[in-house]
């Protein structure tokens, strides 16, 4: 069972989600605590390779209130643990077809943090319209169900 820290929502408008990767991530002990009391954010982060690692940047864990000294740094480089196999089949698609590589939610799984991420290829304007015509017709789908009901 895994309970959802945080869901990165704006990118499955900005992106076209094509794959999904489940990543455990190296963090220190005051941001699994302050991600247990939901102080973390996807918002603006993406993955990337170097050197035959993954990493994800521009993630914020916000500092821990009772972690004194010991603190950790809220935007700060956190290595990925993924497969080696893994890593070349996402390095060579990101390198080939212009995709990218974003965090879609950061959850706990068996209590370790876990990163789901998204092999995606970015969305053109008139996508984006589409995206949220489709939105406003679902929605008003379920409400003319819930008045039948």
């Amino acid at each position: 069972m895994e309970k959802v820290i945080c869901n990165n929502r704006k990118a499955y408008y900005e992106y076209e989600i094509l794959e999904t990767y489940e990543a455990g991530i190296q963090l220190l002990g005051t941001e699994v605590k302050s991600l247990r009391i939901h102080h973390g954010s996807l918002d603006h982060s993406f993955a990337q390779i170097l050197k035959q690692e993954a990493f994800l940047m521009n993630s914020n864990i916000e500092q821990y209130s009772f972690g004194n000294r010991m603190n950790h740094e809220p935007t700060r480089t956190r290595k990925l643990l993924l497969h080696k196999t893994e890593i070349v089949r996402l390095l060579s698609k990101t390198k080939e077809k212009g995709l990218t590589i974003v965090p879609l939610k950061l959850y706990f799984k068996s209590g370790k943090v876990k990163v789901e991420l998204g092999l995606a290829k970015g969305k053109k304007i008139h996508d984006k319209r589409e995206t949220i015509k489709k939105k406003i017709n679902e929605r008003e789908a379920g409400r003319v169900m819930k008045q039948y009901r």
